[in-house]
């Protein structure tokens, strides 16, 4: 499993292509000749771009699920909302079809950003909005989510 690290401002021209920073290429170097998956964020109004060998190990837990349970149906048709297979050009651009370009508000000004195993893709502006929301208390959800049930970090 590979983990990015950075987050990188750029640029959307008007058909929607995003030019990759050099820097995440580098990162990228070993997935750029395969195609990624593109799809709708599950809690946020961005995309998340999967590196195809990460795609295929979320669709095998995904289809594990009981297809006979009205839940687990209505999760996978609404997870694989939009999902599209994309591929970035020889020259570094990603293109985002039309429907996720205003699926997440993307205009020209994005944010792509590392969330461990998966890029986020947001507009600029929806981003800093949803890093600098003050409804949560970082340090108790940080406790929450990596402190153990007596307390201890996570190691």
């Amino acid at each position: 499993m590979q983990h990015f690290i950075g987050t990188y401002e750029c640029k959307a021209d008007t058909k929607g292509r995003i030019m990759l920073p050099v820097a995440l290429k580098k990162q990228l170097a070993q997935n750029l000749a395969e195609q990624f998956v593109l799809k709708r964020a599950v809690f946020n109004s961005c995309l998340e771009l999967y590196p195809i060998k990460e795609w295929e190990a979320m669709m095998e837990k995904v289809n594990q699920l009981n297809r006979f349970n009205k839940k687990n149906n209505d999760f996978i048709r609404r997870f694989t909302a939009g999902v599209r297979l994309v591929e970035v050009d020889a020259t570094g651009r990603l293109l985002i079809p039309k429907d996720l370009v205003t699926h997440a508000g993307i205009s020209k000004e994005t944010v792509i950003s590392s969330a461990v195993n998966i890029l986020e893709i947001w507009d600029k502006d929806r981003y800093e909005e949803a890093i600098n929301e003050a409804t949560i208390d970082f340090g108790a959800l940080a406790e929450d989510v990596m402190g153990d049930k007596d307390g201890d970090q996570i190691s």
